[in-house]
């Protein structure tokens, strides 16, 4: 029996060989004595197995040890990490390296994909009904961690059973470097606060764009790229590795979850209820304790906010497509070699919890596309509720003050002597501050092309009017707005203010109409609705008509004008009634014939006009 049992080593599969046919026999031995005979028998032979399989996966992680296991203050080159990644996927069937569109660099951004099952097609892949996790690493590059950890996660699922196990009904897709010009610019001073590793790319790309304010706008090719991986893939969770700037603390790991009040409610209650405790047990039971990521007022102990990540962010990005995303930021005063081992166990928990509880995730997954197909009131704004607060309890450092030895003032510091553990405010709420209910539809001019193909690369079904024509459509006008001072290659405006009004508008062939019973309709709201604070208009894609075009001359216009007001008397009453009311308008000549000019029929009407109109 012994011997029977031994040659069921020779399959990849032995240990769930040995289990069955120690199960088989089991069941139809009689005698007592030879039960006890084959289960320890088979005691024995697991036990070899664990062993040999153990020194085996130990054998193979030196094979394809990375360059940070060699040096663990290292963080991988570009060619290095790619290089690493081919040889992967050479040497393992159930990896596939591909490029996968340009970026900035003038090199393409790649995927790597591992599939235990070798199917690499995202479509055959969803129709199977595989679960998706999305890893993104590079997008600041200085901020590496991400990127060492994820090429030995890698590995290990190809390597260790146990881990690979975790893969049969999951596919994991890494983005080995996103910002691969900022890769490429390596150094060791463009992060004063942090603690390693050696060298390290930079922040900006090579457009000095910051790629995490870029998923809206589209400014570079890399996330014009990654618009049409993510929607290739439409994955379920995604994480977006980075490391932290701000105060000190115990904790090497913080976690940024997408904000609950802005994700749909069916994946929000799961993330809140199901998936967050796990991971923060599980990410405890492993060698690195978690906490929120520490926004916080002055000090940590004065109670830390939720970070709302709007969808100009990765994980807000990836929220208006109802994926439960994540952003670990380790602590930038921390070892690299604890940066990129919590890093590495972040991955793991997180697709160990997803192997647990995977058809409750797709569930909710599906809830929430069929919900936000058909709802009808859309939340664009929220600000932060500061009445709502959790109580967490948070292991610091004192916060003191003392003479800076540079200016002389007081300065702050966190005295690692003096460590604590209590309980702190989180203020994790945000209301909702602006409601939409959505139109039937909107319609653009076709001149807008650059809205239309950012609608398409998320998912959005874009159709062409057929025939020139004249729509009744609701239009909205800009009253007013704020800019920012120049913000990642823009000048963002805010706090924007609007009025619509019935228009009789004239559209032709090939313009846009884009209908609202889709999945993607948090993506179609949030960017074509002029008040979110991410829009296509907040980001100047429509600025065009924001600048009057035709003017008059006083001298010109003033017997016309007095003509207006002399064929109409409701127009004449309100002139005068101004007049009475405003003083300083009474003695403004320009002002009152601009007054008039503005309500008269040489005005254009498209002066402020928001160009995307909707339709009831």
């Amino acid at each position: 029996m012994l011997q029977k049992i031994n040659k069921l080593f020779d399959s990849e599969q032995s240990h769930k060989n040995i289990l069955d046919y120690v199960e088989y026999k089991y069941m139809h031995l009689r005698n007592y004595n030879l039960q006890i005979n084959l289960l320890f028998s088979a005691f024995i032979l697991l036990s070899f197995y664990s062993c040999r399989t153990k020194k085996k996966t130990e054998n193979l992680k030196k094979k394809y040890q990375t360059a940070f296991e060699v040096n663990d203050n290292y963080s991988a080159s570009y060619q290095e990490g790619i290089d690493y990644y081919n040889i992967l996927a050479n040497d393992f069937d159930e990896i596939q390296m591909n490029a996968f569109g340009m970026t900035d660099s003038g090199k393409p951004l790649h995927e790597v994909i591992i599939s235990a099952d070798k199917n690499f097609d995202p479509v055959s892949l969803k129709f199977q009904g595989k679960t998706i996790l999305y890893i993104n690493n590079a997008i600041h590059p200085g901020e590496p961690c991400g990127v060492d950890a994820s090429m030995m996660f890698a590995r290990d699922l190809m390597i260790d059973p146990i881990k690979h196990k975790l893969l049969d009904e999951i596919v994991v897709v890494i983005i080995p470097y996103y910002n691969i010009s900022g890769a490429l610019n390596r150094g060791s001073y463009s992060r004063a606060n942090q603690d390693g590793p050696e060298k390290y790319g930079f922040r900006g790309n090579v457009r000095h764009l910051d790629l995490n304010r870029d998923f809206i706008k589209c400014d570079s090719k890399n996330a014009q790229s990654f618009n049409k991986l993510f929607n290739k893939w439409k994955p379920e969770v995604m994480i977006d590795n980075h490391t932290s700037n701000g105060a000190d603390y115990q904790y090497v790991m913080t976690l940024i979850a997408t904000q609950k009040d802005q994700l749909n409610q069916h994946v929000s209650a799961y993330m809140t209820d199901k998936m967050l405790p796990e991971l923060y047990s599980g990410m405890a039971t492993k060698r690195y304790e978690m906490t929120p990521y520490v926004y916080a007022r002055k000090t940590p102990d004065e109670g830390i906010a939720g970070f709302f990540d709007l969808p100009r962010y990765s994980s807000g990005y990836a929220a208006i497509h109802n994926t439960i995303s994540f952003m670990p930021e380790t602590h930038m005063l921390k070892s690299y070699k604890d940066r990129v081992l919590s890093t590495y166990d972040f991955s793991l928990t997180m697709l160990e919890h997803i192997n647990r509880h995977r058809s409750e995730l797709m569930l909710a997954r599906k809830k929430a596309d069929e919900d936000t197909r058909t709802k009808t009131i859309f939340d664009i704004r929220f600000a932060l509720d500061y009445d709502q607060a959790e109580t967490l309890t948070f292991k610091g450092y004192k916060a003191k003050y003392k003479p800076s030895a540079v200016t002389g003032k007081s300065r702050l510091y966190y005295d690692r002597n003096s460590p604590y553990e209590k309980e702190i405010s989180f203020y994790n709420t945000y209301k909702s501050t602006l409601q939409i209910e959505k139109p039937k539809a909107y319609v653009f001019p076709q001149a807008y092309h650059k809205i239309a193909e950012r609608l398409m690369w998320n998912g959005v079904k874009v159709e062409r009017i057929d025939t020139e024509k004249t729509m009744n459509v609701q239009s909205y006008f800009i009253e007013n707005y704020k800019d920012q001072k120049a913000y990642e290659g823009h000048y963002l405006h805010y706090d924007i203010e609007i009025s619509q009004k019935p228009v009789n508008l004239k559209v032709y062939e090939g313009d846009y109409i884009v209908y609202t019973d889709q999945t993607s309709n948090n993506y179609i709201m949030a960017t074509l609705e002029p008040q979110h604070p991410d829009s296509f208009f907040a980001w100047n894609f429509t600025d065009g008509i924001l600048m009057q075009k035709e003017h008059f001359s006083p001298y010109v216009f003033e017997d016309l004008a007095a003509t207006i007001l002399k064929k109409d008397v409701g127009l004449k009453a309100a002139f005068e009634s101004k007049k009475r009311s405003d003083t300083e308008f009474a003695e403004n000549a320009k002002a009152q014939l601009n007054w008039i000019y503005e309500r008269s029929p040489y005005y254009e009407e498209s002066y402020k006009r928001y160009p995307v109109a909707r339709i009831k």
